[in-house]
């Protein structure tokens, strides 16, 4: 009969991966911190799967530690996550601010691999990551084009602004190109204040009309009293002229992008088995209710508490006590900006609309609390009630009872 007690036991490892590109740094370390492997693997999957195989062949028992949770480490993420292994993710910043702690000044691709998996094998508060479920790859995906559609939109209108100041500042002022389509069209046509004077407010009016601007008497009167306060050509003008009509068409173009994304976004979000449950909040509409998704990966479960997604939203403050200074509460110097901003717009938007939210933001700000400081209150009591929602799989009810029993 074999004395099970004596087999050898399976040794604990941990797998620290440095991301990159075109390759990737692997550094299996044990128990004791001694390197078992260390390797640099190209990032294609038969290189990847090999490297898996290594591994799991030096012991059973593997925790995997990368510094990328998306971009050039989504293949190897998705094969670690395939293979049901345990992975953790390590923030670079981590990394960068662990490595002054480890011997040595220089940086190499194996040396941050070490650092990540000591770092794995040391520290108990690491982020478990897992694969998104299929709607929460797509809306991260949708949301992140979404906002370099945004962003490129403001670049150009600023560009667009600056170009029109330079020689035609009256019509620069004259309109909020953010927000006006009728001036972006008006500029596809008409970019000086001689073109604008000979054109006449009636034909501007019929040519805007003719292609569907809103209010386009109302636009054609306010670009014509603009051509009127200026009679001086300035040098450039053509050249400007005619760059301010391709930024209006390109910001016209982005603007129609924009709402075709917003609409994928929505549509995707509304599939989502927590939709109705985020949408039943006051303030978060389908797109920031797609972000919520996109941002953890559609399961909060994985930060385990309310209280944990909080700190990782910013929401939870940390204390700075030194001496006999104590009290001293700040906001974490590591936390999602994304999750922050989300949460304080709802915010913003329940504590005018919502009666419930209102009442809690006038009792804060009746504590002497400033507008910021009440708006971050109520996101971080409103991230209660949104988690225990989701954990009960009910919705908001507006009413006082509901709203305490979902924050308890």
């Amino acid at each position: 009969m074999s004395d099970t007690s004596t087999e050898a036991r399976v040794p604990e490892l941990w797998a620290g991966t440095d991301a990159g590109k075109g390759h990737h740094h692997c550094v299996v370390i044990d128990a004791e911190g001694q390197r078992k492997l260390s390797r640099r693997v190209a990032n294609s999957e038969p290189e990847l799967l090999q490297l898996i195989s290594d591994v799991l062949a030096l012991g059973q028992d593997v925790t995997w530690a990368i510094d990328l949770n998306a971009g050039g480490a989504a293949l190897l993420i998705a094969l670690l996550v395939n293979h049901g292994q345990k992975l953790l993710y390590i923030p670079g910043r981590t990394v960068h601010h662990a490595s002054g702690s480890y011997r040595g000044d220089g940086k190499t691709d194996a040396k941050d691999a070490y650092i990540i998996a000591d770092q794995a094998r040391m520290r108990r508060d690491l982020q478990p990551l897992q694969h998104g479920d299929e709607i929460a790859v797509d809306l991260r995906i949708l949301t992140a084009r979404r906002y370099d559609l945004a962003a490129d939109r403001t670049r150009a209108i600023n560009r667009l602004r600056a170009q029109l100041l330079e020689y035609f500042p009256a019509l620069e002022r004259a309109f909020d190109y953010s927000t006006c389509k009728g001036a972006l069209v008006l500029l596809t046509g008409y970019q000086t204040p001689a073109a604008l004077r000979r054109t006449g407010k009636s034909r501007l009016a019929t040519w805007l009309k003719n292609r569907k601007v809103r209010s386009s008497v109302a636009v054609a009167a306010t670009a014509l009293e603009a051509a009127e306060a200026q009679h001086t050509t300035v040098p450039g003008e053509k050249t400007a002229a005619g760059m301010v009509a391709r930024l209006a068409r390109q910001v016209l173009s982005l603007n129609e992008e924009i709402a075709e994304t917003d609409k994928l976004i929505e549509g995707r979000f509304r599939d989502h088995r927590h939709a109705e449950v985020i949408l039943s909040m006051p303030g978060l509409g389908p797109l920031l209710g797609a972000e919520l998704v996109a941002i953890t990966g559609g399961d909060l479960e994985v930060f385990g508490t309310a209280d944990r997604l909080a700190a990782v939203a910013g929401l939870a403050p940390v204390p700075r006590d030194s001496g006999r200074i104590s009290g001293n509460l700040r906001r974490p110097k590591r936390y999602s900006r994304r999750l922050l901003r989300l949460f304080f717009l709802s915010a913003q938007v329940a504590a005018r609309w919502c009666p419930i939210s209102k009442k809690f933001y006038e009792r804060k700000r009746g504590e002497g609390k400033n507008h910021k400081q009440a708006v971050l209150a109520l996101a971080r009591r409103r991230l209660n009630v949104l988690w225990a929602l989701i954990r009960d799989g009910r919705t908001f009810t507006a009413g006082p009872p509901n709203f305490d029993a979902a924050a308890a």
